[in-house]
């Protein structure tokens, strides 16, 4: 199992095919990123890499995170993240990872928090279709309806689909194809919507449900 990666999401365009059609695809931008730290079996219990994207200024990193970058020799960064991985897919701090981590055809997931659109109403929380718009409703055509029960059980269970927070989760999009790679640009384009809004930092990681696609290198495109 290979580390992912983490990227920040510029937007969506679409891509040509030879026979004239489109492809829709989401530009994925990768951003210096660079394995801070790693862990080893012996000495933490599990095998993973840390990874950094983005330096960042020192004044805007908190102190502990500053002590962790000084003590690996690491430039700070905006976005730490930890990938699980093999023991044969460990990286040594300091090695930078390429868009070419990822190959055109293959498969990935992307994780990513969702747009906060803050409280919203059943309908368009959970797609209800509302009350009657004609006869015998009055001012209450977008209300959801009843939600509670009679005497027993005498309440309104958890888990309700009624109205409140909507988005600020975070979802995982699974099986997306990588359309096309550019490493000298560092972009990953890929097929589909992706959760999260434009600037927003995801992480993309080899398909779960998929095998590796056979070009894609082990342990990881590194550069140089």
């Amino acid at each position: 199992m290979r580390t992912g990666l983490i990227a920040r999401k510029l937007g969506m365009t679409r891509l040509f095919k030879e026979d004239g059609s489109h492809l829709p695809v989401t530009i994925l931008y990768l951003d210096a990123v660079q394995v801070v730290d790693a862990r080893t079996r012996e000495r933490d219990g599990y095998t993973a890499v840390q990874l950094g994207t983005s330096v960042a200024k020192v004044k805007n990193v908190r102190k502990p995170d500053r002590g962790h970058y000084t003590r690996l020799k690491v430039e700070p960064r905006r976005k730490l993240v930890e990938f699980r991985c093999s023991a044969d897919a460990v990286l040594e701090p300091g090695a930078v990872i390429t868009a070419g981590h990822f190959v055109a055809g293959q498969l990935v997931d992307v994780s990513g928090t969702t747009k906060g659109k803050g409280f919203a109403g059943a309908m368009k929380r959970w797609n209800f279709r509302g009350l009657e718009a004609s006869h015998g409703v009055s001012v209450s055509h977008r209300s959801h309806g009843s939600t509670g029960n009679r005497q027993d059980p005498g309440k309104t269970f958890k888990n309700k689909k009624m109205a409140g927070h909507l988005g600020q989760e975070r979802v995982t999009t699974q099986n997306l194809m990588v359309a096309r790679v550019d490493v000298d640009r560092g972009l990953v384009m890929v097929h589909g919507s992706i959760p999260g809004a434009k600037g927003d930092f995801v992480l993309i990681r080899d398909a779960v449900k998929r095998a590796r696609h056979a070009e894609a290198p082990y342990p990881a495109a590194l550069a140089g």
